[in-house]
């Protein structure tokens, strides 16, 4: 069945379905129309000692030694998501109307929306970029004091850079191993922001009829590193992120009450892991947000009544209907991959069992 029966190519006019020639372009298509999102599923899920997965299950699961000792905090809430995008504008009016998000202000080069209660964005202006890309994220951390955690932070080699805004909000910048900008925070941001409800008004004109979704959850951040076990050691040790399981290839881990993150990338017990100049980096190639209602049919049939894609995501191989993860990617106006699923807190690893290994 094709993802989207009504713009199909000039090959699918030909008779060639736009999954079939998805699949023949293979890893040629991951930074073109089709993003590489649609066969992260793990490369292990298959099983191992497989053509994607070749280590056994024992070499391609085994731990590694901890980046540095546990700091003991725990991640309470997210602060914020930060975007960088040539039309800032047509992003935030395409969240509001789809996903139900709220305009909390625009200062003319940045707005600033909130998710529900739980969570906010920025979306800043950067004519430089070709499309939308994250640039960092902050959660709120506990227990806080700005002079412990600075302490703790210098303890593991990182080099903390303060953000404050003399009002109450106090927050660090660090790297991550791959150089991300990771922000910690006190909660005295926009998480105390969103205790009064947001109520400004866009300039911009509505690109359609509000959905009227609501933004229930966190899904997932698929964040891509280099070495994707030691990123894991990173977070799970420096911000109390719980490990779900290590598939071979990704982790997901569970962001305290937050939401989760899906942590992919190469394997250091591969052999070949680390031979040649392999630069280090690290991107957010798509966010996954759970909403309400979910109608697995209605879903689809209200994106395509917008123009917008629907490309089917069951992380297996299964019919959506029946698959026990149900999920649409689109493409929002500055062409950033999101992906909207059934998943809320209440079955939080519903992807993580769907993509669990074979034995």
């Amino acid at each position: 069945m094709d993802d989207m029966p009504a713009e199909r190519s000039n090959n699918s006019r030909r008779g060639i379905s736009r999954r079939k020639l998805v699949q023949a372009l293979g890893v040629a298509v991951a930074g073109a129309r089709f993003p590489a999102s649609l066969f992260a599923q793990g490369k292990c899920s298959d099983g191992y000692g497989t053509q994607s997965c070749p280590l056994p299950a024992d070499v391609a699961t085994a731990p590694i030694k901890q980046v540095f000792a546990s700091t003991g905090w725990r991640t309470v809430a997210l602060d914020h998501i930060t975007f960088q995008m040539p039309e800032y504008q047509k992003e935030a009016a395409f969240y509001i109307a789809l996903m139900g998000w709220k305009l909390r202000s625009d200062e003319g080069k940045q707005a600033v929306l909130d998710i529900g209660d739980w969570g906010s964005v920025i979306f800043k202006q950067a004519p430089e970029q070709h499309s939308a890309v994250v640039e960092n994220f902050c959660f709120v951390i506990e227990p806080w004091s700005q002079k412990t955690v600075q302490e703790e932070l210098r303890k593991r080699g990182l080099t903390p850079v303060a953000e404050n805004d003399g009002k109450g909000f106090e927050s660090f910048h660090v790297k991550d191993p791959d150089g991300f900008d990771l922000q910690l925070s006190n909660g005295e941001g926009l998480m105390r922001a969103r205790r009064t409800p947001a109520t400004a008004k866009l300039a911009a004109r509505d690109p359609f009829l509000s959905t009227g979704w609501n933004t229930a959850w966190l899904d997932h951040l698929s964040f891509t590193v280099v070495n994707y076990k030691e990123s894991a050691s990173f977070y799970s040790n420096l911000l109390g992120w719980k490990e779900t399981y290590d598939e071979g290839s990704q982790h997901e881990l569970m962001i305290g009450e937050v939401g989760d993150v899906i942590i992919r990338g190469g394997n250091p017990n591969n052999a070949g892991f680390g031979k040649g100049r392999v630069a280090r980096s690290a991107r957010i190639d798509h966010i996954s947000f759970g909403i309400e209602p979910w109608d697995t049919d209605g879903v689809k049939a209200e994106l395509e009544k917008r123009g917008l894609e629907a490309r089917i995501d069951t992380a297996s191989h299964d019919d959506i209907h029946t698959a026990a993860y149900k999920s649409y990617h689109t493409t929002t106006p500055n062409g950033y991959d999101l992906q909207i699923s059934y998943v809320t807190r209440d079955n939080r690893l519903t992807l993580a069992k769907a993509v669990k290994p074979k034995s």
